[in-house]
């Protein structure tokens, strides 16, 4: 089948990367914006437009929050058949209360879950989640969108669809062909680093856009093969290869089991009500012993397990924000005394490199110089993703209408919605975000239609305008949606202005950065695409002229031949 083994790799780096490279842009796209999810947060969400605070008061706070909580009744609904007997008005028998925030976060997320009497299966609990202020523990409404941690972020590794956990295996299988398309792009080019930093824009077409394939493949390849990899790995035992759960459910079973009893903290309740100290001196004795040992001793998890049961245990977790390595250095309590349980020791080797992995992929540390830099690594990997799909287009093309075939044209229809598609997405939902009304019943879901019609829209204009391709000419639906993303790049801020106040000036006085940064790269990117607009014009009338030409030698040569 192939002569080489530089063939099979070219073949194997040219389909892969067709195939799932839709997939791998949403990823390195979305993977991108989630560098500073809390930060689009804040523009989308103006109640939030305050600095991060600290965890609160536990007693003061968090405890009327948590009270409050209750599993949603569709949950309920959906578990009483699993259930002997009737479910209860009120749940009370908590297993546990957490509350969870970062050094970019003004709102806290809190989480709860309950045992459910008379469940089929006693490790089944109903949960609940909820957001709030962290100064008076007011809690923000539930179907108000996180657009930024809520909705970038779980498309950067699941796509949104939750279906069997769907996106989560699409995305897996996206990474694992992007190990492989980077293993075979090195391979199958002899002279790619020699031309690493080629880069010919004035040349053919197709030789600038293989530059620059090669030039944002090769220079973030670092990034891109770790990320792909420990992106993997962070899965790969909750959803890829669960067999803890799974096939070694009992054993897993026993080793929790065992593990807390050598660590002493109870796996299970006792079924003996009791108490719960103070949580705030117990807060603020792990902030002493942290700060005894030279850490920051800012609290970024807290947890209460059994609650109201003589073995419920408060754990106490460092943000770890000074550090790459994800981290916490956990201290437990007795929740019903306030005695000191256990300080987790020094990590082991084997477990600071998991920890140092982790950190560095999910990037919870301040270093923001690294983060922009994240940010360039994602966007990278998109525009290696978008001139590869250019790439074939281009080379193929004009064979395809020499035989009359469909082929480029539909491939170039979906990179287009791959590509300038998928912005304009992202602008069509923060523009519903500044235009919806605050009161709108269910206004998150309406955004997220917003985004998914704005995208499907795009696929439609792209497919509706991919005529010339088939001739062998540009799609105009490039140029057309650039322009698109220039206007409502531009639409955005000012509706933020008009909507909300916020300003550049306003916000750049202020040193407000979340708000002023997300309205400055809605300004930069307007500029980009303008530019870029302005260049596809001109390569489109050189390339219908280019085409006249040929048209007319060809009809002067039949007209000889005559």
């Amino acid at each position: 089948m192939f002569q080489n083994f530089r063939q099979a790799m070219a073949w194997l780096h040219t389909w892969f990367g067709l195939v799932l490279g839709f997939v791998l842009m949403a990823a390195f796209f979305f993977g991108a914006l989630s560098v500073f999810d809390r930060e689009i947060d804040r523009w989308a969400l103006p109640a939030t437009r305050f600095e991060p605070q600290p965890m609160p008061s536990f007693e003061r706070v968090l405890r009327p929050a948590f009270e409050r909580l209750q599993p949603d009744p569709a949950l309920v609904e959906a578990m009483r058949p699993r259930v002997d007997g009737p479910m209860p008005e009120r749940f009370d028998r908590i297993a546990y209360w957490s509350a969870y925030t970062t050094h970019r976060d003004p709102v806290l997320a809190i989480y709860a879950g309950w045992e459910v009497p008379g469940a089929r299966d006693p490790d089944e609990q109903l949960y609940a989640l909820g957001t709030i202020d962290p100064r008076d523990g007011s809690a923000l409404r539930d179907d108000q969108l996180k657009i930024g941690s809520g909705f970038f972020y779980p498309m950067h590794y699941s796509l949104t669809v939750d279906w069997k956990n769907l996106g989560f295996w699409i995305v897996g299988l996206a990474a694992m062909a992007m190990l492989a398309a980077l293993v075979s792009g090195v391979v199958m080019h002899r002279r790619l680093f020699r031309e690493l930093f080629t880069f010919r824009p004035d040349r053919a077409r197709l030789r600038s856009v293989l530059d620059l394939h090669n030039l944002t493949g090769v220079v973030a390849l670092p990034f891109h093969f770790f990320f792909a990899f420990t992106g993997l790995l962070i899965f790969a035992s909750t959803y890829y290869f669960p067999v803890g759960h799974t096939q070694l459910h009992d054993l897993h079973e026993l080793h929790e089991k065992h593990e807390a009893a050598a660590l002493g903290l109870p796996h299970g309740r006792s079924g003996v009500p009791a108490g719960l100290a103070n949580v705030d001196a117990m807060v603020a004795e792990a902030q002493r012993r942290w700060e005894a040992r030279g850490m920051a001793g800012d609290v970024g998890f807290l947890v209460l397990q059994h609650v109201g049961d003589a073995n419920g245990y408060v754990s106490v977790y460092r943000a770890g924000t000074d550090r790459i390595a994800l981290v916490g250095q956990g201290i437990h309590f007795k929740a019903d005394t306030g005695e000191l349980l256990r300080e987790d020791p020094p990590a082991t080797p084997a477990a600071r490199v998991a920890e140092f992995l982790t950190g560095l992929h999910l990037q919870h540390f301040r270093h923001w110089l690294l983060r922009w830099l994240y940010v360039l690594g994602g966007l990278s990997g998109a525009a290696c993703i978008a001139t590869g799909f250019l790439f074939f287009v281009e080379k193929r093309k004009r064979q395809h209408a020499a035989r009359g075939s469909q082929g480029a044209r539909i491939v170039d229809a979906l990179a287009v919605a791959a590509v300038t598609g998928m912005v304009l997405a992202t602008l069509g939902i923060l523009v519903a975000n500044r235009v919806l009304p605050e009161d709108l019943a269910g206004r998150g879901d309406w955004e997220r239609w917003a985004f998914w019609g704005t995208w499907l829209a795009s696929l439609v204009h792209a497919a509706w305008r991919s005529a010339p391709v088939a001739r062998g000419l540009p799609n105009p639906a490039w140029r057309e949606q650039a322009w698109a993303i220039a206007l409502l790049a531009v639409a955005a801020p000012v509706l933020n202005w008009i909507t909300t106040g916020d300003h550049l000036l306003r916000t750049l006085g202020q040193g407000y950065w979340p708000v002023a940064g997300v309205d400055l790269s809605l300004l930069a990117a307007a500029m980009i695409a303008g530019s870029v607009a302005v260049r596809l014009g001109r390569k489109a009338r050189a390339a219908a002229a280019a085409a006249a030409l040929r048209e007319t030698a060809a009809g002067q040569g039949e007209a000889v031949h005559a």
